[in-house]
């Protein structure tokens, strides 16, 4: 994964993680919070601001952060105005931090943003509580661990032409479909894979680090 030049933070508890330093920090309205327990310092907060601590807010407006409020009646999460707001900027590689935990539609509702084709020029990444997520558009490599499960999953439509290197269960210019289960599970047979789709888009998941084969 190469380093990002932003993280997008999005509300909800999750594990300490270790993350690389960026320029900037965009904060999905309650995502300051998160982000402030992560030792990160907010330079954009976005978002229709229910979910952000009063506290933190008046904070961050005295540090001078820029506060971009929504109306609460708005047809996007938060979290999706702030991957709007990464566009705007004009940055090509973003780290989303999220939380695994809460409502499931919620999660869902991430999990798929992250493939939406409106996102095709970033290059995106997630944290979603110990997994790791990463958008695979063209061609991708992966660093993790031998014995490491990689699960891939098509998203919007058939992911087709796919082919991987260093999966124990190689795909060799195959098509994955949204509805099959098929491309859950692989393993990484060393410390780095290859996945490359020549139509669609995969979501490529390393479901944590005590996720290994056969612990399933």
């Amino acid at each position: 994964m190469n380093a990002p030049e932003i993280v997008v933070v999005a509300a909800g508890p999750g594990p300490a993680v270790a993350l690389p330093d960026v320029g900037t920090v965009v904060a999905a309205d309650g995502g300051a919070d998160r982000a402030a327990a992560l030792g990160l310092v907010v330079d954009v907060v976005i978002g229709d601001l229910d979910s952000i601590s009063p506290e933190r807010l008046a904070a961050l407006e005295e540090r001078g952060a820029r506060v971009i409020q929504h109306e609460a009646a708005k047809d996007a999460t938060d979290l999706e105005l702030a991957l709007d707001h990464a566009l705007e900027l004009g940055v090509r590689r973003v780290l989303v931090v999220a939380s695994a935990e809460g409502r499931l539609d919620h999660l869902f509702a991430s999990l798929v943003l992250l493939a939406s084709e409106r996102y095709a020029p970033l290059e995106l990444d997630a944290l979603v509580g110990t997994a790791h997520v990463h958008v695979v558009r063209g061609s991708r490599r992966l660093a993790g661990a031998k014995g490491e499960l990689l699960s891939l999953f098509a998203l919007g439509g058939p992911a087709r032409d796919i082919v991987t290197l260093g999966l124990a269960f190689p795909l060799h210019g195959e098509t994955l479909h949204p509805s099959s289960s098929r491309g859950v599970s692989n393993v990484f047979t060393g410390r780095e894979a290859a996945v490359a789709v020549g139509g669609g888009v995969l979501l490529a998941i390393r479901p944590g680090e005590a996720a290994v084969a056969g612990s399933a």
